[in-house]
């Protein structure tokens, strides 16, 4: 029998677009194209056959099966879309219908948010339309206004009771403002928690920025595609940042299940642990790679309740001049979308990113999976730096979580804007208005164009192949209207939008490990990392062999080099620590060191630090330990201390329970503390959420499994993620000739142990 697998409808096809690109340059007009995989399968019961498609061969977010012949009417092309405006009536729901909306219409607002917007409408006298209620859902996501960090919470803990107004600003940011405070006129820092990434001095002329981002739910649903989107997602961050920065080096940590997870133990709806492997790496791999951009520094974890739920950590490092560090639209410019065409990929990407995981996930949330593709990047990043040195737009932001929402609404937060949703271009007929409006199809930047200048910047587009549309002009109206047609879809106030959430109140409380808990955690990980090998005082030199094996052996110790193989560290030839060093380049190195400016020895290094296990036994000592690692890493190949800068990614679980709210404040607050001692400014974070897995009938609190194999199988209860911190930090070099690897030099040298050992 024949299977056929080819993308769902909505879904990106980088190789159709590029066919149908090149036969349009023949001169031959075509309505659609399509790939697909075809396997010839014999010998296997009718009945196992779904098995094999949706297991092996497919994945059913993104890709449809048809087995037997492919008729070219299975090939769905879309058809028009009949204009419909849609109200919700919102104004007569009870507090049940309300929680009802929020849940199945995948807005995952609190029922408190719920009754704002419901009084907001209530006020005006009306209700809102279907692209408004998405629009408020959207920029009060979790994903995009990280209200939990940022809201009110009274925390109990050892230590007694402190209440937060806004926990972020008095700790993280707290820290950063205390530390800038002390430099006093020699601040290095010159952005933090403003732009789309963290902006730094770097020499006379230049400036460098950094971003590290989360795309943890996405890649749970299709690995290759989530990993693929989440790297090329944050390196359109420092191209959004000032007037756009040019990507000089990735970073990507990765957390997993271990790869030889039972089969049979796999809840339903989770793709095994060693399929999740092979697509994140390879997703990271195909677009950092075709972009022509080093990815130069990372790590891998490995837990068992990291499944159903991975964790991928997506970094880049840009360039940008220093007289181009800044941007300001400004009223009356035209609102450009330039790059890739609207789809359907991404629909409701930002919400989805703020709930928990189900079995569901992959059928409910499909749409919020995007797939993307490098080359229309790369040909956007050539354009986008020619238009930033001809001086052709006020300002830059990508299309990332929320698409034209997010990007047109936060660039005219303090002005206002109208859009013309018709004139995006679509990849496909029969979006609706909403579609279009949400949608997080990939490769896309939004500019502020003044009108004087958009011809050239037209003609500029088009001379690359990049396509650019005007959409809407920015209007000194405090509010965003939405134009479909003649049809005025959407018309809010920007203060309500941006200002009119109501906080959130949360209760956090810490409870310390008692003793016995502590010694049973301490005999876990020792039975883990030494393989089950007990050693005493008393012990022969075999015991010592083989106990060392067997800790290099373990996931979480052995070498990662065929991870590391697979990524272009050398492209922009400006690598001088590698991932990999030593006689043969095959041990891991402490940090990357590279030199963005080539004819100059000033470098940066680039180093991270993380430590999940600790978080089993205290929290704040996991994210001083994380901290410690990620400066220490840097230090060890010469970076300046005093010009070390970091970055913040908190992976958490569900955060209404206090206990697990109260872990995270306490990670926060080491966080503060220990950047204060070291000198180490935070400058840019992100936080990922409701990091749990809800199996099919699953119900109650996660609990905090095993974390080491051979345990009892996982019960039907919600799984969350350990308490997981990456901290990301970005270095000084003053001469990249002086840096020094890790490696063993030469036979003969002391080895000395700098520090107290405990």
């Amino acid at each position: 029998v024949w299977i056929h697998v080819l993308p769902k409808p909505g879904v990106m096809d980088p190789v159709a677009q590029s066919a149908k690109e090149a036969i349009a340059d023949f001169g031959i007009h075509i309505d659609i194209v399509r790939t697909l995989r075809k396997y010839a399968v014999a010998g296997l019961p009718d009945d196992r056959l779904p098995l094999l498609c949706s297991k092996v061969l497919a994945n059913d977010a993104i890709e449809q099966v048809v087995v037997g012949p492919l008729p070219f009417d299975r090939l769905e092309v879309g058809s028009a879309y009949k204009f419909q405006l849609v109200a919700v009536p919102i104004r007569a729901m009870d507090d049940a219908e309300l929680e009802r909306l929020s849940r199945e219409g995948q807005l995952f607002l609190s029922l408190v948010e719920m009754k704002t917007i419901q009084a907001h409408f209530s006020q005006l006298g009306r209700d809102p339309t279907d692209v408004e209620l998405e629009t408020v859902a959207q920029t009060w996501s979790e994903h995009c206004s990280h209200k939990t960090l940022a809201g009110r919470i009274v925390y109990r803990g050892p230590e007694g009771e402190r209440r937060y107004e806004n926990m972020l600003r008095e700790t993280i940011f707290a820290a950063t403002e205390k530390i800038r405070r002390e430099l006093g006129e020699h601040d290095w820092c010159v952005s933090v928690f403003a732009d789309n990434a963290g902006v730094i001095r770097f020499d006379e002329k230049y400036n460098v920025c950094f971003k590290v981002e989360t795309h943890n739910h996405p890649s749970a649903l299709e690995p290759y595609g989530g990993a693929n989107t989440g790297i090329g997602g944050v390196i359109r961050d420092p191209m959004g940042t000032g007037m756009g920065a040019k990507p000089i080096c990735n970073t990507d940590v990765f957390c997993f299940a271990p790869p030889d997870f039972p089969v049979d133990e796999l809840p339903p709806g989770v793709l095994h642990p060693r399929r999740v492997i092979q697509g994140v790496v390879a997703g990271v791999r195909d677009y950092g790679n075709r972009m022509g951009i080093p990815t130069v520094n990372g790590a891998v974890y490995f837990d068992r309740r990291y499944l159903g739920n991975p964790l991928v950590y997506c970094g880049n490092v840009g360039l940008i001049p220093r007289d181009k560090s800044e941007k300001y639209p400004r009223p009356n410019d035209l609102i450009v979308a330039l790059g890739g065409r609207t789809g359907r990929d991404g629909i409701h990407g930002a919400t989805f990113s703020s709930a928990e995981l189900t079995s569901h996930s992959d059928t409910l949330s499909g749409g919020a999976v995007q797939i993307g593709n490098a080359i229309t990047e790369k040909m956007l990043l050539d354009v986008l730096l020619a238009a930033r040195d001809r001086g052709l737009y006020n300002a830059v932001t990508d299309c990332g979580a929320g698409g034209f929402s997010s990007a047109v609404g936060e660039m005219g937060e303090h002005i206002g804007a109208e859009v013309w949703l018709e004139r995006a271009p679509l990849k496909y007929e029969g979006l609706s208005y909403t579609e279009i409006w949400i949608s997080e199809a990939q490769e896309r930047m939004v500019l502020a164009v003044p009108q004087e200048k958009w011809n050239e910047l037209n003609e500029l587009c088009r001379s690359e192949g990049v396509e650019a549309t005007v959409i809407g002009q920015f209007t000194p109206t405090g509010r965003l209207t939405l134009i479909y047609g003649e049809h005025r879809v959407a018309d809010l106030a920007m203060e309500f939008l941006h200002d009119g959430r109501p906080p959130v109140v949360r209760e956090a409380v810490y409870t310390p490990p008692k003793n016995d808990e502590l010694r049973m955690m301490n005999d876990e990980l020792r039975k883990e990392e030494r393989g089950d090998v007990g050693l005493s005082i008393h012990h022969s030199s075999f015991d010592i062999r083989h106990s060392l094996l067997k800790i290099l052996g373990s996931l979480n110790v052995c070498s990662k080099e065929w991870i590391v193989r697979q990524y272009d560290h050398e492209v922009q030839g400006g690598s001088v620590l590698k991932p990999l060093v030593g006689a043969a380049n095959d041990g891991p190195g402490d940090a990357a060191v590279l030199r963005p400016v080539l004819d100059s020895r000033r470098g940066i290094a680039v180093s991270c630090g993380m430590n999940p296990r600790y978080g089993d036994f205290d929290t704040y000592w996991m994210a001083a330990s994380a901290i410690d690692e990620a400066v220490r890493n840097c230090v060890a190949v010469g970076a300046d201390p005093a010009r070390i800068a970091i970055l913040d990614n908190f992976c958490w679980g569900n955060t209404d329970r206090p206990e697990t709210l109260g872990s995270l404040v306490r990670a926060a607050n080491a966080c503060h503390d220990v950047a204060v001692v070291l000198g180490t400014p935070f400058i840019s974070g992100k936080d990922s959420l409701n990091n749990e897995f809800r199996p099919v009938g699953g119900k109650g609190d996660a609990p905090h499994l095993p974390a080491e194999k051979g345990t009892a199988p996982f019960s039907p209860e919600p799984i969350s993620i350990p308490p997981s911190l990456l901290i990301s930090a970005i270095g000084q070099v003053d001469d990249v000739a002086r840096c020094v690897s890790m490696d063993l030099k030469e036979p003969g040298n002391l080895i000395y142990l700098v520090g107290e050992t405990k």
